[in-house]
């Protein structure tokens, strides 16, 4: 009987653990090169590649990934050239900009200085103290069905529920005029498998 409590018991860890951990393919995908804009779309700015970085030069408007995608884990490392007030975002499980509004309608990893890294719109996607002024920071963003949840330098941020998008693009915020220029790197992909 002691044997199969045991069993038991260890049976619901592991499905509590996958619940929380989705099986990955185990492959990551560069999104980005480096070098060129191969695989990324700009619309509404002006971006370009700088010392293996993407660097937003000018504009309102996002820089895009050419293929959507559902579930997976997205990692970036970014950094504000502003002295103060910077502003950026990463859009993730969006659609392109509509009508005369530059930017996706949701859902954005906010890069907003004092905000790096709240998603208004998911309940309880808040994080403060994560990121650095004036440094690279990393980001590691996980996307499963409604879930979704992000750490900054290795820290957890949060976790939250209720992405209605089932998939959509992944879209770098160029906020130039009010926020100044940023750069982007390091930028890579994991699929995870459907459940």
């Amino acid at each position: 009987m002691r044997q199969l409590t045991l069993a038991a018991t260890l049976a619901l860890c592991t499905l509590a653990f996958a619940a929380d951990n989705p099986p990955a393919d185990g492959k990551w995908i560069d999104l980005f090169d480096g070098k060129t804009l191969d695989g990324w779309k700009v619309i509404g700015c002006q971006a370009e590649v700088q010392d293996g970085a993407i660097f937003l030069k000018a504009g309102n408007g996002v820089v895009r990934t050419e293929k959507k995608y559902a579930d997976y884990t997205v990692e970036w490392e970014c950094k504000a050239l502003k002295d103060d007030n910077w502003d950026s975002g990463v859009y993730f499980r969006c659609i392109d900009p509509a009508g005369s509004y530059p930017w996706p309608r949701k859902y954005q990893v906010n890069m907003r200085k004092g905000m790096e890294g709240n998603c208004d719109e998911l309940k309880g996607a808040k994080s403060t103290g994560l990121a650095k002024d004036h440094e690279w920071n990393r980001f590691k963003l996980t996307v499963v069905g409604a879930k979704a949840e992000l750490e900054i330098n290795g820290k957890p941020a949060w976790k939250a529920d209720g992405v209605t998008e089932r998939e959509g693009f992944i879209s770098i915020q160029a906020e130039v005029p009010g926020g100044g220029q940023y750069l982007y790197r390091n930028i890579r992909l994991m699929e995870l498998k459907s459940r």
